[in-house]
């Protein structure tokens, strides 16, 4: 087995087929299957083996895939990142997975190039648009495919909850394959004419699975955009016949926000995850672009995909759908026992898509994983008469703006690195466009002079853009419970606190 075959065995059946379109360049099959053996060629320049990391840290570009299958082609391990990491979070990445190899964009090779005076060892290789193409055919090509067993792992997905670093999911072989043949089965049955719009992050396990993997396994045609933008997502679908969107609910709010978007008409099904889906927005973008939306649930945990409303069945708006096939879910009280129907509880699942474990994290494995295979999600839901399962709360302070996850604690460490900060508490504030926006309440020291904007900025030129807190108030302290932990739930922004622009 080797997820990579999805897309070899695929290439070799239709070579001259569109795998990939950005902008008006078009990448055939055949082509990014080359691409990827002289990816697999330069990394055999690097002395990478089966099992060794290599980090992707690019945008959704052609080049993406061409390393992604690279890397696996040689039994190697990806290590996806965000190209908007910055040098501190770079260096933590690749110093925990032990990366070898960075794959790095060149308004990434900054950041990565500080890391790496941090964590020696690693080689950076800066893919630009203008010379990576040289650089691989320098490298003779690979052509074998190293065969992996279904559990050794394919790709570690950095994720945590609100302590602590964060953690690398290992999803193995097995579970990504069999994620996207129920993403097949269950949710898209896509062809090899079908246009799948990918402007979903392909670092993160959705865009992976349900757009990259799963498109490039039917011989569909995927349509990259590196950085969404509403207006230029409708012109693409417009302009090129998207069958397929898959996106997070923001990226459905701001379609809808276009005063003069195009007709969708090619338009055959639509997916959404990454956060709650407000009902309204749902009914008014099926309204607006004749198209069912399908909810659903998942986490990098779980390849990503768990449960979700199908296609041409009945579903409930404001539901997360049932278990995909394969996947048991249930709902559970503190001790793991299941509660009944209708009653609140957290989510656990258990299925050929629940990762291996946590990269090195033992504890942190046993503390979400039991031994008969039932993994807990940290998310408070329910299960109606019907099936349906419904997420209630959060069990944990996770923010989750845009679709992506930010964690509260790497935040609040970096606040507390500034020598005006006593004490500080990140907290999710809701938005109407994003789900939740990143807020600080912010206790100062004696004689502190710090303002909230260079609070702010203090955090930002440290973190990711998305990362950031847009809300910094001040407070005479923060509100504590017997135990002295911060009770967040208590914590109410003011009226009147400074907002940056978006």
């Amino acid at each position: 087995m080797n997820l990579a075959r999805l897309f070899i065995d695929t290439a070799a059946i239709r070579p001259d087929g569109d795998a990939l379109r950005l902008d008006r360049q078009t990448i055939g099959y055949q082509e990014l299957a080359e691409a990827s053996e002289r990816v697999a060629g330069l990394l055999a320049s690097y002395d990478v083996a089966p099992g060794d990391r290599v980090a992707i840290m690019l945008p959704n570009i052609p080049e993406f895939a061409a390393v992604y299958y690279g890397v696996l082609r040689t039994g190697g391990v990806v290590v996806p990142m965000n190209p908007l990491l910055k040098a501190r979070e770079v260096a933590f990445y690749l110093s925990d997975s032990g990366a070898q190899v960075v794959f790095a964009w060149p308004t990434a090779a900054g950041e990565v190039a500080a890391a790496l005076e941090r964590v020696p060892g690693a080689t950076m290789v800066e893919v630009a648009p203008d010379s990576f193409a040289a650089l691989l055919a320098g490298h003779e090509p690979v052509t074998a495919v190293v065969d992996r067993d279904a559990e050794d792992t394919a790709v570690i997905l950095y994720t945590s909850g609100t302590t602590g670093q964060p953690k690398g999911a290992e999803l193995t072989h097995g579970n990504l394959v069999s994620n996207v043949a129920v993403t097949q089965s269950d949710l898209v049955s896509l062809t090899e004419d079908d246009v799948v719009f990918g402007g979903l992050p392909l670092f993160h396990s959705f865009g992976q699975t349900v757009t990259l993997n799963a498109s490039m396994a039917a011989g569909a045609t995927l349509l990259l955009l590196p950085r969404f933008d509403a207006a230029t997502a409708a012109g693409l679908m417009a302009t090129y016949g998207a069958t397929v969107f898959a996106g997070v609910p923001t990226m459905y709010a701001a379609l809808l926000g276009l005063t003069d978007a195009p007709e969708l008409p090619a338009l055959r099904v639509c997916i959404s995850g990454g956060a709650a889906l407000p009902v309204e927005v749902l009914h008014r973008f099926e309204e607006r672009f004749g198209c069912e939306v399908l909810e659903g649930y998942g986490l990098s945990e779980t390849s990503p995909v768990a449960s979700f409303n199908r296609a041409g069945q009945d579903r409930k708006p404001g539901s997360i759908g049932y278990p995909v096939t394969g996947i048991e879910m249930r709902v559970v009280d503190g001790t793991g026992i299941p509660v009944a129907e209708g009653e609140v509880g957290e989510i656990a699942i258990r299925g050929h898509n629940v990762m291996k474990g946590y990269w090195q994290r033992p504890e942190a494995t046993a503390d979400v994983l039991d031994e008969d295979g039932w993994f807990l999600t940290g998310d408070v839901g329910r299960v109606d008469e019907d099936g349906f399962y419904f997420i209630v709360d959060r069990k944990k302070d996770l923010i989750i703006r845009g679709g992506f996850n930010i964690y509260p604690r790497e935040i609040e460490e970096v606040l507390y690195e500034h020598p005006d900060v006593a004490a500080a508490a990140v907290v999710g504030i809701a938005h109407p466009e994003y789900g939740e926006e990143v807020g600080a309440a912010v206790v100062l020291r004696p004689g502190a002079t710090v303002t909230e904007t260079e609070l702010r900025d203090h955090v930002k030129a440290q973190v990711a853009a998305y990362k950031y807190p847009r809300v910094v108030w001040f407070v005479d302290a923060l509100p504590m419970g017997p135990t002295g932990k911060i009770l967040k739930r208590e914590i109410v922004p003011p009226e009147t606190a400074e907002v940056t622009p978006r």
